[in-house]
């Protein structure tokens, strides 16, 4: 018989799981990485309006955090690598043998373009790194999303097949190195841990519940870039990870199926049993792993919302990069920032509290001491606002 929670029991646990209450902050660099490590992976993406993806993840954990530090951790600690997870995505390098399968594809893609992979190669090795332009491959070959420059190509597929790493970037401009170069050879000649598809998929499942929290067994966006894996399959490694202990079902007030959470992780649900204060709010990313499944998120917390970074400007209900605020166990709003590099300011063009949201006087100082963390961790030393708070 699965366990049973309120939804605002769920809440309060989503919330601590993530580390986003004052009791359960982060505290440094090696509190940042036992956070990666858990979650499994967190997603990237190149748009830098108030920092990147990661970037908005981590500062909203760590109050210490400032914008670009997490590059230290992939780029010169390689403790963490440039990983095709669920999309772009940021994976703890202990888990590379585990992405064998996924390896698969871009490695057929490379053994079809044997000259531009062995030019590469040899030029790799004999300089630390290189970017695409660094190749007079001008011919366009068709890639993962339509035609592409096949140096461009080429640097991609080899880094997703794991013949190459990302050495560092420079904007969103990526320079490759060898893999050999830059992990130890045990690691790279590890043996995949999950042989068979039953495997994989058991800890594909495993993980995803890990980097959200609590999942239901039903398609979503936290399914995301997982190859190989269909519903059936699913739902299977589900069921043999509840039967083996890994997993356990919990009964949520109001709602048709059961979440699932690590049974390593039960003692924190069940210790969510008292609210969370305001505190100060917390600016979260776009594609802040509490939030992966977006229809997860309005069944807790009743807050829909949606990344419109990529809509047409007209058809918009909010803004460009607009981003959800939590304060305590509940979204009050959702913000639009922006970055004035030059004069150092923080703006803030635009807050749209959620209906039903108290404003009172103390959830908008809430607010307004989670807008002055934001502007520290965004390196700016003024706010300037277009509205009101």
């Amino acid at each position: 018989m699965a366990l049973y929670a309120s939804r605002r029991q769920l809440c309060r646990y989503m919330v601590e799981y993530h580390h986003l209450s004052a009791a359960s902050a982060l505290h440094g660099m090696e509190d940042l990485a036992g956070y990666l490590r858990k979650v499994g992976c967190v997603q990237y993406d190149p748009l830098d309006v108030v920092g990147r993806n990661p970037d908005l993840v981590f500062q909203s954990r760590w109050s210490g955090y400032r914008k670009g530090q997490y590059e230290r951790l992939l780029y010169r600690e390689r403790r963490f690598f440039d990983m095709w997870d669920k999309n772009m995505s940021i994976c703890a390098v202990e888990d590379w043998p585990c992405f064998a399968r996924t390896r698969e594809r871009p490695l057929r893609w490379c053994r079809e373009h044997p000259a531009a992979i062995e030019e590469i190669t040899a030029y790799l090795k004999k300089h630390e790194s290189a970017c695409s332009s660094d190749f007079a491959m001008e011919e366009r070959v068709l890639w993962w999303y339509g035609q592409q420059r096949l140096a461009k190509a080429a640097l991609e597929a080899m880094c997703y097949a794991g013949l190459a790493l990302v050495h560092h970037k420079k904007g969103t401009r990526r320079y490759y190195c060898l893999s050999e170069r830059a992990l130890p050879p045990g690691l790279l000649s590890a043996p995949d841990p999950n042989p068979t598809p039953q495997d994989y998929a058991r800890w594909q499942v495993l993980r995803r519940v890990g980097s959200v929290g609590a999942l239901p067994d039903r398609p979503g966006d936290a399914w995301l870039g997982i190859g190989g894996m269909d519903v059936a399959a699913r739902s299977r490694a589900f069921a043999e990870l509840e039967e083996c202990g890994a997993l356990a079902a919990v009964a949520v007030e109001g709602m048709k199926s059961p979440l699932y959470v690590k049974t390593q992780d039960l003692p924190l649900l069940e210790g969510c049993q008292r609210p969370l204060p305001l505190g100060t709010a917390r600016i979260l990313a776009p594609l802040d792993n509490l939030i992966w499944d977006r229809r997860l998120i309005e069944a807790l917390f009743g807050f829909a919302y949606r990344w419109e970074v990529y809509t047409p400007a007209q058809k918009r209900q909010y803004g460009y990069y607009v981003l959800p605020v939590l304060a305590g166990e509940r979204f009050l709003g959702r913000i639009e920032l922006a970055t004035d590099r030059e004069r150092g300011r923080l703006i803030v063009k635009n807050l749209w509290w959620e209906e039903g949201a108290k404003r009172s006087a103390a959830a908008r100082e809430a607010v307004t001491r989670g807008l002055r963390r934001f502007m520290r961790y965004n390196r700016c030393g003024e706010i300037e606002r277009d509205c009101e708070i």
